[in-house]
């Protein structure tokens, strides 16, 4: 799959992926800023923001005149704020591409941020708030992040506090995208049946006149973990949500491709180790998977799980189980095999999709430091042990990288701290 990156005078950049094999066409816009650039006061400024760039701009002036130009092309299009990014995005039919193109940039660069829109929203941003606080399963993630990175801006949740939702005003949104929202820390990915040429003319002609600015630093995390920790957030649920991991690497890291495969391994899909013992051997949950994710100073793998309040340590015990055994036995050729084609295979159908490649490109050109085709990722995914598994497992799974975030009716510690530390 070849792509073609061209920068524009004022540092914005263009990433061209042409697709002979589909109808179809992305359109993203994505600006390296979110929630981990915001001070206190600023937390949940990034989102909010988000959500503002579907109100209005001048050209089109307001929410309708929006969605209903897209509705009638039959368009996707949504936007996405995480800790470390922010994207717009519209897929169309290929016919199409020019409306979303103009659609897009619009919303990007003309947004009107109307005082009263503004005031309207934050009732819509509450209530999206109280959304996940019923929602244990989506919090979890949340509440284990903010045990792993403590005070911290990466350990604070991306949608911000009701109190700072209350308090924004116009010109807090015009502030912060002035000091954020630059050309030079803006990438821009075109994916599907294109002209690839005429693309990259008619968003020169957009995005032209968009201004550089200096991007400031953001706070860098720093762990000083010496043994494992647990954070409890007292509700009363009809299941416990656990989610138990490790602090693991940055972004960029040389194991980052063995560190996968072991999530894989460990409970990556319906035959992985953990699914077999938690769910179909023991019954303990009715879903249960391992992941993880990275910044450009850490990261970390961990488990989920939902279960029975009274089964809580048995699945612990469970799970803290299977990482030492792979810590200590590490994981046959079989197995790894198995692993690497499944990571393959799962790529190699998204990759299918217009949306999915205009986000695999855009996504390293803003987070990495080079653009990894697939063939070359394979490659690096081949190149994997079962040595590089068990080194890898062996340096996560320490007790003193352990990390415990749960959500339910719990209030008594230390029976379950003293589970981690027997690790």
């Amino acid at each position: 799959m070849n792509y073609k990156k061209t920068t524009l005078k004022n540092g914005l950049r263009v990433i061209t992926v042409p697709m002979k094999d589909t109808q179809t066409v992305t359109v993203v816009i994505m600006v390296g800023v979110g929630s981990r650039y915001e001070t206190e006061k600023e937390a949940g400024i990034s989102h909010f923001i988000e959500h503002m760039f579907f109100k209005g701009t001048q050209k089109r002036p307001n929410t309708l005149a929006i969605s209903e130009e897209l509705d009638a092309i039959g368009g996707e299009y949504n936007a996405f704020t995480s800790k470390d990014r922010t994207g717009y995005y519209a897929k169309v039919d290929c016919k199409h591409i020019e409306t979303a193109l103009d659609v897009v940039s619009d919303i990007f660069l003309n947004s009107k941020i109307e005082e009263k829109e503004i005031e309207k929203e934050k009732g819509t941003i509450i209530q999206e708030i109280n959304m996940y606080e019923d929602n244990p399963m989506a919090k979890i993630s949340n509440v284990f992040e903010n045990l792993l990175f403590g005070g911290n801006p990466l350990g604070r949740e991306i949608i911000g506090y009701k109190k700072t939702v209350f308090s924004f005003t116009r010109p807090n949104f015009l502030e912060y995208m002035r000091r954020f929202y630059v050309a030079n820390d803006t990438v821009i990915a075109v994916a599907g049946k294109i002209e690839e040429k005429k693309i990259i003319r008619q968003i020169e002609s957009y995005f032209s006149g968009m201004v550089k600015g200096q991007k400031p630093n953001f706070e860098k995390f720093k762990s000083n973990q010496k043994e494992p920790e647990l954070k409890i957030k007292f509700k009363k649920t009809d299941q416990t949500h656990l989610m138990v991991g490790a602090r693991a690497y940055p972004e960029g890291h040389k194991d980052r491709f063995a560190l996968s495969l072991l999530g894989v391994i460990l409970g990556g899909n319906m035959s992985s180790r953990l699914f077999l013992e938690v769910r179909e051997k023991r019954g303990l949950a009715y879903y249960v998977s391992t992941g993880g994710d990275s910044y450009k100073e850490c990261g970390y793998i961990a488990t989920q799980a939902g279960v029975e309040h009274k089964n809580l340590k048995t699945a612990l015990e469970v799970i803290l189980g299977e990482y030492k055994k792979i810590a200590a036995t590490g994981v046959s050729e079989k197995e790894l095999k198995k692993a690497k084609e499944y990571i393959k295979g799962k790529s190699v159908m998204s990759l299918e999709a217009s949306d999915e490649v205009a986000m695999f490109f855009i996504d390293q050109e803003l987070r990495r430091k080079k653009i990894l085709t697939v063939k070359e990722i394979f490659a690096k995914i081949d190149r994997v042990t079962t040595g590089d598994i068990l080194r890898v497992a062996r340096d996560v799974f320490q007790k003193n990288k352990l990390n415990l975030a749960l959500i339910g009716p719990h209030r008594n510690d230390k029976f379950i701290l003293n589970v981690l530390k027997k690790y």
